[in-house]
């Protein structure tokens, strides 16, 4: 069979099996096109009869027989290299799973079945780490294992007669199983061993107890865990059991490895683990090892698994465990650009599948390049290439891309002295004026005593010292950036407030010092806008969208973004304060990223307008849909009640700082329907004007529903008509011209609509009209407008000739020729309406 020998060539370990066993070479070659499935192996062991003396051989025969035919398909290229993985992991999760019961059963024969105090029976958890928790295990690696067990109690013997058994611990019942287990799967018989086993992960490693209760690991992760635990538990996977205990593990492991907040001081812990590894790898001459040598395996789960420990706690979606799949997410997000993404995916799946062709040949787990000539062309050849030449220089390509993007992640930021060091630690000397007009500052006595008082202030002198290092690197260099942009004096007192208000939060000061490109990002926005650094400094989470490389993309998919909002309020379900957090966070991330498009020119004043009112209205629905949700007397699954905006998001004009102006309105003939809607009104309103610690979604005003303040909170659709044809004040009407549905029920929108339409299309006399807006008009003016008519300053939007008579223009025109140009009663805009009524010559 020359296929079977040309497998057999670029394996010894397959060779001697096949020498020792001549059946397995025929039943993989017989079933050679197939791969091995869960449901196959599965129904191999059903067919055993496994007992405790049985076990090893069984679970030996099998290994045989999945490893034998992954590895033909693998050589042979059948095989994807996730298939391969796959495989390897359903073959130990099926070990673990037979050899825990099998075990188990014998012991609770023995023992009794071991009870929590309460009398609950109690199970091992069996944990696995690394590539079986990311089910991406190796061909010939070893498995790392924890065993956890819910709660502490005894065994309890079931009545056998009168027959008392001796009673144990669940501590002690769970060591005999759990080292019962290890040899079951790591023992070296003649037939091998199904895995080598790996318990150093655990808690204290070597010199803690082989198990543990759910509370001790858990006061563990508290008192004890280090950085690097979270980095190995984040792959922690529960082999056995239900779903009820990962959710139980995870909800002890889960807030050890993904901190709530965006934690950018885990670079460093991160680099420091690798320096570690490399200064082993070095010592031991290790350059050839694929897995730990520069640009290896490990530098590339480094990376997917740093964003995971810095994003994880906020974004849900990156608490997956497979490598490949965290990258390719990563690069969906912006966090890392696709280009790069791509390439280590690439150099992913190469090393990975050099480091399986490099076990087949002898069954060891190794990751080092072999040194035989014999051996190099074997393994060149199995990775289909003519030489072991041409296999290194590829290889040489993957390893360098990965090196080039490991070191840009995990660069060290520059900790030498700034040469601006002294302008922040000797700000008052008489000299640094000089060096302050030298950068381009205009008033360098104020930048001086603004520097001179950070640095003597309580705040900086109270910092603790790791947060008081990175305060000290990045001042110098915040004063070089601002120096760069065109208002420097300006640019560098926003900054100073802004990283002082931030300065209590390690995580910020480490994004900044770690990425001096979003400090140059950060300098050049405050310097565009007093209000985007007043924006950043309520909501600092957003410095973090500075790095995103999405921030300035004029095509943002709104879409997507609402579809990942919805997904993080239902894993946030119930919590309503974290979905509020939520809600907040999303929005002001969104109206960020349009905030600095606009800064950079990239938007119209309407497209900006469009773009906050669809986001707006996006958002309405959204806190609609969470707030019915929750109402407990609801009667159907979608409410017949309507968000009416009015003013600037009902014009489709709103701006960064708008309050939203609301009507909610209902249609349903329920006996309580009055009632039922109110409440949801009221709950409503709340949702999106509280302060949560995220901030505030909207600031709204419900003052324009029928009756004004003294008027019901949700008013019936047929009330409001009778309202606004019957006892509306004209201002109400002049309202009505720029008021839309919004969200909620679109039958009830269009309703709506025919409504408004009615109204502004009813005649009216043109001189009581004139009479009526221009006495609203001097109301207003009287109640915002400036007071000092010798003032230098102008209000944009309250004084004569501002935003209020443009509009007040408008609305005259609506009210005054609807009846006669219907057209005019759409809700254009206001720049559109004035072009409509320009072309109908109602005005110049």
């Amino acid at each position: 069979m020359p296929l079977l020998d040309d497998i057999l060539g670029q394996s010894r370990f397959l060779s001697r099996l096949s020498q020792r066993r001549p059946e397995l070479a025929l039943a993989m070659m017989a079933r050679l096109n197939e791969p091995v499935t869960a449901a196959e192996i599965s129904g191999w062991m059903s067919a055993q009869a496994v007992t405790e003396d049985k076990l090893k051989p069984i679970l030996r025969q099998l290994k045989q027989a999945v490893i034998s035919r992954v590895a033909a398909r693998d050589l042979t290229g059948l095989a994807s290299l996730t298939e391969v993985m796959e495989a390897m992991t359903v073959l130990a999760e099926t070990a673990v799973d037979i050899a825990q019961r099998v075990l188990m059963a014998a012991l609770v024969d023995r023992y009794g079945m071991p009870c929590s105090a309460t009398g609950v029976p109690q199970s091992l958890l069996v944990i696995g780490m690394g590539k079986l928790g990311g089910r991406e295990l190796n061909v010939s690696s070893d498995i790392d294992l924890i065993f956890v067990y819910a709660e502490d109690g005894e065994t309890v013997a079931a009545d056998d007669g009168g027959n008392a058994r001796r009673r144990i611990s669940n501590s002690e019942f769970f060591t005999r199983l759990g080292r019962g287990l290890i040899n079951a799967i790591a023992d070296v018989t003649e037939d091998g061993q199904v895995f080598r086993v790996d318990m150093r992960l655990r808690p204290n490693g070597d010199s803690g107890p082989l198990v543990c209760s759910l509370d001790m690991l858990e006061n563990y992760f508290v008192a004890q865990g280090r950085e690097w635990e979270r980095y190995a538990w984040i792959k922690a996977r529960v082999l056995n059991g239900r779903k009820a205990d990962q959710d139980q593990l995870d909800s002890v492991r889960r807030p050890f490895v993904f901190h709530k907040y965006l934690d950018f001081g885990a670079i460093n812990a991160m680099r420091d683990l690798h320096a570690q590894i490399r200064r082993e790898v070095a010592k031991k001459d290790m350059v050839g090892n694929i897995k730990l040598g520069p640009g290896g395996i490990r530098e590339i789960e480094f990376i997917a698994q740093v964003f995971q420990l810095i994003r994880g706690g906020r974004e849900r979606s990156l608490q997956i465990k497979p490598t490949v799949a965290v990258l390719q997410l990563l690069a969906a997000q912006g966090v890392l650009p696709l280009g790069t993404a791509d390439e280590l995916v690439a150099a992913y799946t190469f090393l990975r599948r050099l480091e399986h062709r490099l076990q087949y040949l002898d069954d060891a787990q190794t990751h080092t390049l072999p040194q035989s000539d014999d051996d190099c062309r074997i393994v060149a050849s199995a990775m289909g290439f003519a030489s072991f030449e041409a296999l290194a220089t590829e290889l040489d390509d993957h390893r360098g891309n990965v090196s080039r993007h490991f070191g840009a992640v995990f660069a060290e930021p520059d900790h030498g002295i700034h040469a601006l060091h002294s302008l922040w630690h000797d700000a008052q000397a008489e000299q640094q004026g000089d060096e302050f007009a030298r950068l381009g500052y205009r008033d360098p006595a104020t930048a001086m005593q603004r520097i001179a008082a950070l640095h003597s202030g309580a705040r900086y002198q109270q910092m603790a010292s790791g947060i008081k290092e990175r305060f000290d690197g990045l001042i110098p260099r915040l004063i070089q950036a601002a120096a760069n942009t065109p208002n420097p004096d300006a640019t560098l007192l926003r900054s100073l407030t802004l990283l002082e208000s931030i300065s209590r939060r390690a995580a910020y000061l480490a994004l900044l010092q770690q990425y001096p490109q979003a400090l140059e990002k950060l300098a050049s926005l405050v310097s565009s806008s007093k209000w985007a650094a007043d924006y950043l400094q309520r909501h600092p989470i957003l410095l973090d969208e500075l790095l995103d490389q999405r921030t300035q993309a004029t095509s943002a998919d709104q879409a997507a973004m609402l579809a990942v909002l919805i997904e993080k309020l239902d894993e946030a379900e119930p919590d309503v304060e974290r979905q509020m957090d939520v809600m907040r966070e999303e929005h002001h991330a969104a109206v960020f990223r349009l905030l600095v498009q606009d800064l950079a020119g990239q938007l119209t004043v309407e497209t900006l307008a469009d773009e906050l009112s669809v986001l707006a209205d996006a958002m309405l629905g959204i806190a609609l849909q969470c707030v019915w949700r929750k109402l407990p007397q609801r009667t159907m699954a979608t409410p017949k009640f309507a968000i009416i905006s009015y003013g600037k998001l009902g014009g489709k004009e709103l701006g960064y700082a708008s309050d939203l102006d609301l009507v909610f309105l209902y249609d349903d003939n329920a006996t309580n329907a009055g009632e039922i809607y109110s409440r949801l009104g009221t709950r409503l309103n709340t949702w999106l004007s509280a302060q949560t610690s995220a901030g505030q979604l909207f600031d709204t005003d419900l003052r324009l529903r029928p009756n004004g303040d003294s008027g019901l909170m949700v008013s019936s659709v047929d009330a409001f008509r009778r309202y606004q044809l019957e006892s509306a004040w004209m201002w109400e009407h002049q309202a009505l011209t720029r008021a839309r549905f919004s969200a909620g029920d679109a039958a009830l929108g269009t309703e709506f609509e025919r409504i408004r339409i009615e109204v502004l299309s009813q005649p009216r006399d043109l001189k009581t009209l004139r009479a009526e807006v221009l006495a609203m008009r001097d109301k207003m003016f009287a109640a915002h407008g400036s007071k000092d008519a010798n003032a230098d300053e102008f209000d944009l939007k309250h004084d004569c000739g501002g935003l209020v008579d443009v509009e007040f223009i408008v609305q005259f025109l609506v009210l005054g020729y609807a009846h006669q140009h219907p057209a005019l009663t759409a809700n254009l805009g206001n720049i559109a309406l004035l072009k409509l009524a320009g072309g109908l010559n109602l005005i110049p």
